[in-house]
């Protein structure tokens, strides 16, 4: 078994919530969360700021100044048999992608071990 984790943008929750149930993976897992990648300065704002002496007061002037802003993202997360897991990531990238820094990041984990809480099961079939 695998666990399935993707960083989301928010606004795409919605149509990954219905490209996983339409794919057969209607069980999983969403939080909210915040972060941000290891997206650089563009050379572009870092010009303006050196021409001008200050900050635009404009997007750019405050992308600038707060290089370091937590941005809100989604957390899907979901357990699947191995073979499964191309189908998966298959899904999320084809509802996620718009080709644009910031689409996400998927990761796939091992799941050693899973217990049904009802019945205290420890079983492959528990999740």
């Amino acid at each position: 078994m695998k666990e399935v984790m993707a960083f989301i943008r928010v606004n795409k929750i919605n149509p990954t919530k219905k490209a996983l149930a339409e794919g057969g993976f209607p069980a999983f897992t969403c939080r909210s969360v915040l972060g941000r990648g290891k997206k650089q300065i563009d050379p572009e704002l870092l010009t303006l700021v050196l021409e001008n002496g200050e900050l635009p007061m404009s997007l750019k002037g405050e992308h600038l100044s707060e290089s370091y802003r937590w941005i809100p993202k989604r957390l899907v997360t979901l357990v699947v048999e191995d073979e499964q897991v191309k189908d998966v990531v298959d899904i999320l990238i084809k509802t996620n992608q718009t080709g644009n820094p910031g689409d996400g990041k998927i990761f796939v984990l091992p799941i050693y071990e899973a217990y049904t809480v009802r019945s205290g099961e420890h079983t492959i079939d528990a999740y």
